[in-house]
């Protein structure tokens, strides 16, 4: 089995090099973040492409955040937010059950540039973890954290040591959430090698690969032993973000 996150960045945007991926990998499940589309603007075309279904959880806010599934099988049962309303309006989490496990799609607040939104993420974290505690099954939780948990995991870890998504407290917070027995399945595959799956649109920088891994597979060990491996596909544009991709 196949299973794609990509923060897309806006689907109507990315929608043409969306479907040239899909066409060229073939995945069984796409997790997308950042959709950027609300429920009815969702045209034909992009909710029914051929061999999938797809399920959305959009924001309130138009053109703002939102995630989405597509799955060539159709889950038992589908399910959105966290039961926090301050959350759930901006469209940051969409989880699919297929019997013997869920797939939980998250896009993670931004602490903004001058860390004025940091307390509301950290809020959402917590939030999270009671969350995930209470659903029960096997969970591949997957998405953009917007967190670089080590130095390996940015080009440039002294310049953006009080960055967002590198603040010692994000940083520890996800160090937290892996000591509850969850798995960053791509680091525990390859714990020396430095790729990124988040680029700033500044020109040159995805050419000089001056970039972040923000974006994760997350489980608990049962789930994990059945991981084959773990890509990031650098080479795919369309977003600032690049897909990665389990394989059970």
């Amino acid at each position: 089995m196949k299973i794609v996150s990509w923060n897309i960045n806006g689907i109507r945007s990315g929608f043409e090099q969306f479907k040239k991926f899909i066409k060229q990998y073939d995945p069984d499940i796409i997790c997308l973040q950042e959709i950027k589309i609300a429920e009815d603007d969702i045209t034909d075309e992009i909710r029914n492409i051929s061999g999938y279904h797809s399920y959305w959880h959009s924001a309130q806010k138009r053109g703002y955040s939102g995630v989405a599934i597509y799955s060539k099988e159709k889950p038992k049962s589908i399910f959105t937010g966290i039961g926090k309303e301050e959350f759930d309006d901006e469209g940051r989490l969409i989880g699919a059950d297929f019997g013997d496990f869920k797939v939980v799609n998250l896009y993670f607040p931004h602490s903004s540039r001058d860390l004025k939104r940091l307390d509301f993420k950290l809020k959402f974290n917590d939030e999270l973890i009671k969350f995930l505690d209470k659903t029960d099954g096997e969970l591949i939780i997957c998405g953009d954290l917007n967190v670089a948990h080590e130095e390996i995991d940015l080009a440039r870890p002294k310049d953006n040591k009080n960055n967002a998504g590198f603040t010692a407290i994000e940083r520890k917070w996800m160090s937290d959430f892996l000591s509850l027995g969850y798995v960053d399945a791509f680091r525990n595959l390859y714990p020396e090698t430095q790729k990124f799956t988040w680029w700033s649109n500044r020109a040159g920088v995805r050419a000089k690969n001056i970039g972040w891994r923000i974006d994760y597979f997350v489980m608990k060990k049962p789930m994990f032993d059945q991981v084959r491996d773990v890509k990031i596909h650098t080479n795919v544009l369309g977003s600032d973000h690049c897909p990665i991709e389990l394989d059970l």
